[in-house]
């Protein structure tokens, strides 16, 4: 099974950060090999898996914007908590 060399343009500052962490400690072909497999898993899952909280954001809010009763401005909103409720809001403008 050929290897696909590690492409480091293509890596996040984190990912190099884990990539050279790797390297120190286990060694280099180890940790290639290592690093590999988990950037490969990362990718995998994060690419299956939706924004839960983005849904339950969404599915809360999609039946008022249809009904006209709530309107997202442009340039988005601000999500808090507070007290047991949830605030949206505008955000500050510089």
């Amino acid at each position: 099974m050929a290897k696909k060399p590690l492409d480091l343009k293509e890596l996040t500052k984190g990912e190099l950060r884990k990539l050279n962490a790797l390297r120190k400690s286990i060694g280099d072909d180890i940790a290639e090999e290592a690093f590999a497999k988990w950037l490969e898993s990362k990718v995998s899952s994060t690419a299956n898996g939706a924004d839960k909280n983005a849904d339950r954001i969404q599915a809360a809010l999609q039946p008022l914007i249809e009904k006209k009763k709530l309107s997202i401005p442009r340039g988005g909103y601000l999500l808090r908590r507070g007290r047991g409720r949830v605030i949206v809001e505008r955000p500050s403008g510089e």
